[in-house]
């Protein structure tokens, strides 16, 4: 796997770190309801789902980073697979996000174009 794409593949499993920390944890800072279209009185109702896809998003970190490890000690094939699949994944889920809720276009935005390039990394 060509480095650019072992960096990219990290620095997106550090996002996605951050962003299962303020899915599961931080959610109900006001600074954050923006970013999840959340009010106040909407967090009783949304908890089991945002709390949920923050680990959703835990899990796919540590596959990008457990792909990276496999490429660079040696089971290589294991480890882009491991990455294509995760990136592609998050590709087609921001398509979703994108016509669920065009709203969070940004959002769809920061998820689908790091992910679609390195998807094309790992491909090519």
């Amino acid at each position: 796997m060509r480095t650019a794409a072992q960096i990219l593949a990290i620095v997106f499993a550090v996002l996605l770190a951050g962003v299962w920390m303020m899915e599961s944890f931080l959610y109900r800072h006001p600074r954050l309801y923006p970013l999840f279209l959340l009010e106040r009185r909407d967090f009783d109702a949304v908890r089991l789902w945002i709390v949920n896809l923050g680990f959703y998003n835990f899990t796919t970190a540590v596959a990008l980073a457990l792909g990276v490890v496999l490429a660079r000690s040696g089971h290589v094939p294991q480890g882009e697979a491991l990455v294509a699949f995760t990136a592609g994944q998050h590709v087609f889920l921001a398509l979703v996000l994108l016509a669920t809720e065009r709203r969070l276009w940004l959002n769809t935005l920061l998820q689908g174009v790091p992910t679609a390039v390195l998807l094309l990394l790992v491909l090519l």
